[in-house]
């Protein structure tokens, strides 16, 4: 899917770096970078994919996911808000409208590291049917070697939000994680709490477990690409490690059967009271043999609200 990605022809040359174009029925920003190769949908100011030079690509995006309108994207980095998981309200979206709803390229800068891009979502008829308050959403991109992402909202609300990221793996049996704190509810066991004695997740079957008490950074171990992506988290809520398996993956339309193989899944969960929200996620990406020790100054995600 993303070099089909790339392929796509152009509509609109934005400057020589960038460029939109158009996959089935979304509109798209290309990135095309000496140091970064990356692309957006500007529905949901969806993150799609992003590969420093000379790396492997970073994010996974399912093959069979719909570029449709109104139709969340399987895959990348998707932007959940203004809630996060079900709705308090029936037949509201799972995991908010923003991930839906059509952003606007609000600004751009490119430099010799990278590219700066700013989306903007702002309150309107079809936001007011989910959600009844005025707000201006921003989220701020910088993609090359590194990647970081600002999310700011402003009005008077309450919030939960997620940056909600499928990485990209060799083979999900040689991934580990570690720092992701000892406790956690396991949302395929009844929600039952328990604990994570050897202190490393891996990933025999479909796993879905919300941590309680997260280290500061917790790290991706995949021994297969011989790499490993750390990620930071501070001022979050929880941290959800989340692969269908290949059960559930079978039963998922916008899904390959086995596409649980080349894939996990961190969610960065934050919550906001009332007033202007702030929050700072970045993606930072390095290559390492897999078996040496990481940690969170020499590695890969950072947040901070």
């Amino acid at each position: 899917m993303i070099k089909k990605i790339f392929a796509l022809p152009v509509i609109e040359q934005i400057s020589p770096v960038l460029s939109r174009r158009k996959l089935d029925e979304l509109d798209l920003i290309v990135v095309d970078h000496p140091q970064v190769k990356a692309s957006f949908a500007l529905q949901g100011a969806h993150l799609l994919s992003w590969k420093p030079a000379g790396e492997e690509e970073v994010l996974w995006l399912s093959n069979n996911t719909p570029f449709k309108n109104g139709v969340a994207i399987r895959g990348g980095i998707p932007v959940c808000w203004p809630w996060f998981g079900p709705a308090a309200q029936q037949g509201l979206p799972a995991h908010g409208f923003a991930r839906n709803l059509p952003w606007t390229l609000k600004s751009h800068r490119e430099d010799a590291d990278g590219v700066a891009l700013t989306f903007e979502l702002t309150q309107s008829e079809e936001t007011k049917k989910f959600w009844p308050h005025d707000f201006t959403l921003l989220a701020h991109f910088h993609v090359g070697k590194t990647c970081e992402i600002d999310l700011e909202a402003h009005g008077e609300f309450e919030t939960t939000s997620a940056l909600h990221t499928y990485f990209n793996v060799g083979d999900i049996a040689k991934v580990s994680v570690s720092g992701l704190g000892d406790r956690f509810i396991d949302k395929v066991n009844d929600a039952k709490e328990d604990v994570l004695t050897d202190g490393i997740q891996t990933f025999p079957d479909r796993t879905d477990r919300v941590y309680l008490n997260p280290q500061d950074c917790s790290v991706i171990n995949d021994e297969a690409l011989n790499r490993i992506i750390a990620v930071g988290h501070q001022h979050h809520l929880n941290v959800v490690g989340w692969n269908p398996g290949p059960a559930l993956s079978v039963s998922m339309g916008d899904m390959p059967d086995d596409g649980y193989k080349t894939f996990e899944q961190i969610v960065l969960k934050f919550a906001v009271s009332k007033g202007k929200t702030l929050c700072r996620n970045g993606l930072r990406f390095r290559n390492a043999k897999s078996h040496q020790r990481e940690t969170c100054t020499s590695g890969a995600i950072h947040s901070r609200c």
